[in-house]
Formats: structure tokens, sequence, C-alpha cells
């Protein structure tokens, strides 16, 4: 059987930590061959990794990976919120539900590239919404009951983890670092999401399940 590699390309470190620990067996038992790449951010004499600042850089980057002819699938881990609004949709999101817009700038984006091999795909609102799911874990591994109940309080009242909003000041990653003012974004988070699971994930976060079930049905 022929090899079926799938790439994903990552904003930083975390989301790194995140694929590598959380997503990299599910895939591989779905008969896929995974390699990652965290975005490359600046190109001189030295090549800086993390955070997507540009369209035009990350348009790139992509075609360049596509070029890759062993490549049967390119997907990403970036964050909606801070996603550059040059990109393809951003100004021309729909009103209505967050995960309205999201889909319509992953289609813009999907549409702009011009590839069927690649899915783009954008946490809702960013990846610390998938700690805001797994709060439960977070609180456990901290020995913090108290952050984990705020955790889901405010899941709760914004409708769902992926809805905590993206306010500069209210944004998840904002909130963890005001609840916990040791949290390790790196650490802390990729523990805690690990702990919670594949299918809980997909349970408590829609448009994570829909791009997941989109890769398995590839």
């Amino acid at each position: 059987m022929a090899e079926r590699r799938l790439h994903l390309l990552l904003e930083g470190q975390t989301e790194l930590t995140v694929a590598r620990d959380l997503l990299l067996d599910h895939l591989r038992q779905r008969g896929w061959t995974v390699t990652f790449s965290i975005v490359r951010t600046q190109t001189t004499s030295v090549t800086h990794r993390g955070g997507v600042s540009s369209w035009p850089k990350l348009a790139r980057e992509i075609k360049e990976l596509l070029g890759q002819k062993s490549l049967v699938l390119l997907t990403t881990l970036f964050d909606y919120y801070g996603f550059p609004d040059t990109a393809p949709g951003m100004d021309s999101r729909p009103a209505g539900s967050a995960r309205v817009a999201v889909e319509h700038v992953e289609k813009a984006i999907s549409e702009a590239v011009g590839d069927r091999r690649f899915l783009p795909h954008l946490v809702l609102h960013e990846l610390e919404t998938w700690v805001f799911a797994a709060a439960d874990q977070l609180g456990e591994l901290r020995g913090d009951e108290t952050l984990a109940a705020r955790l889901r309080q405010d899941s709760t009242a914004a409708g769902g983890a992926e809805l905590v909003n993206d306010g500069p000041k209210t944004a998840p990653s904002k909130r963890l670092a005001q609840y916990c003012t040791d949290y390790a974004k790196t650490i802390d988070g990729p523990i805690a999401i690990t702990e919670l699971g594949v299918d809980r994930l997909k349970e408590r976060c829609p448009h994570f399940a829909a791009w997941l079930n989109e890769i398995e049905r590839r």
C-alpha cells in the first residue's frame, strides 16, 4: 500500500506539542504518515519560526509544501484570533456565529490556494480554547479546582469552549494568564489537552471535530 503522507503546518511550539502528543497516534491509526513543521516568520541568514504574521508569506510556504509530490494532504493548526487581516475571506466575513465566520475564511483560503490536497484549519478562537475544554484536567494538573471551575463557567457562559471570545483582554490565553499567573503555555495546556483526549475534545469542540472528521474521510 502506498504511503499516505499528511503534513501539519503549525503556528508555534505549543501547537507542535499538541499535534505530537494528541493527534499523532490518532492519525497514524487511520493510516496516515504524519510530518510536522512550524511556519516560517522570517527568512534571512537565520530562519525564525512561529506565529502567522503575513498572508503572502504564509501562502508562499503553503505553495512550497504542496510542491512535494509525495504529499497527500496538507493541513494547518493556526489560531483564528490574530490571523492576518489580509488573508482571503477576512474582509468579507458574514455576520453571525464565530464558527460561520471561521468556516468562511477557511473556504476562502482553500479557494485561494487552489489545491485539493490543502485543508486549512483555524482554531476557534485559539488553541487555549482546547484548554478550556480540558478544564478538569488542567485543574487536576495544577491542583486547583477553583481554576477548573472558572474555565467551566466561562465555557458555559460563552456557549462552548470554542466560543470563549477573541477580545484582546478576554481571549482564552488572556484569561488563563489572569486566572493562573504561572501558567506555562507550552507545558500545562498541552498536558491537559492530551489528558482530555481526542474523543472528548471532539465532543466539546465542534469545529475541531469537523476538521478531524474531514481528515478521516480523505
